[in-house]
């Protein structure tokens, strides 16, 4: 956990779509934060100890005309559109936090790569365990920012990727520039100016936050960051005001989480 001391700063400023905005000044008390999202290896600790099982090995709602699949456990998994397969979304029978997109994927040997397929109340159960909590959105944007300018794009003056998103034209080829094409293992990229590491991009994170979705059967949560399918022609979410609202019992392959600590005293108080 870091430090993050409190301050103002505007809230949504410069939105590039409408649920960002409009920009509001913003006052944040200090508070403690995960240096970076929760492990594979972290949770694992979690379900050892306490044998909790996530949504995704749950059964699922019976729901009365769904797919056969879908009442199987399993999650939300990105599919690359094909000719034979143009959705961008499947469910996939058996996809879980041990196993991403599917049976046909582990997590052995990849302990550093942040926790994926949780849905908002997994990343709670994990938080109470741990004694602290899931960020409010105005903590997790506040800490994003890092108290330093925000560039359109997370990149170095020589153009090099400085955080794991997409590059290419999505979603039909990431280019891999950054180095990944899929989940990097936290802490590879260059910590923000609170000394936070992917902030930005690799998997989308958990805020406490409500958010609002016509289409869903159930409640949604907002959740921040972007992941390492956000890119520069499609969504551009790898900015601290961006948002999206997220059905709150679905993870998916891109969605992860961190913790803060609302109780710890501050340092040297």
């Amino acid at each position: 956990m870091v430090w993050v001391p409190g301050g103002s700063f505007v809230m949504g400023e410069s939105p590039r779509y409408r649920e960002e905005g409009p920009p509001r000044s913003i006052h944040v008390d200090g508070f403690w934060m995960g240096n970076h999202e929760v492990t594979n290896a972290q949770f694992a600790q979690f379900v050892e100890q306490t044998g909790y099982k996530t949504l995704a090995e749950r059964d699922p709602p019976k729901i009365a005309g769904a797919p056969p699949e879908v009442l199987l456990p399993g999650s939300a998994v990105f599919n690359v559109p094909s000719e034979t397969d143009r959705r961008w979304w499947r469910w996939e029978t058996g996809a879980q936090w041990r196993n991403p997109s599917g049976p046909g994927e582990s997590i052995n040997g990849k302990d550093r790569v942040p926790v994926v397929q949780i849905a908002y109340d997994d990343a709670l159960a994990y938080a109470q365990w741990a004694g602290m909590d899931l960020p409010s959105e105005e903590q997790w944007e506040y800490a994003a920012r890092g108290g330093e300018e925000i560039l359109p794009e997370p990149k170095d003056a020589s153009g090099k990727p400085q955080a794991n998103y997409y590059q290419g034209a999505f979603p039909a080829k990431d280019l891999g520039e950054d180095g990944f094409e899929t989940r990097a293992p936290v802490g590879c990229y260059k910590a923000n100016g609170f000394g936070l590491y992917d902030m930005l991009g690799n998997v989308w994170e958990w805020t406490t936050a409500d958010g609002s979705r016509a289409d869903a059967s159930e409640g949604v949560k907002v959740i921040k960051g972007g992941s390492y399918l956000c890119a520069a022609n499609y969504c551009a979410r790898y900015r601290p005001a961006a948002r999206q609202f997220q059905e709150r019992g679905l993870g998916t392959n891109h969605i992860g989480f961190r913790l803060v600590d609302n109780k710890k005293p501050a340092p040297n108080s």
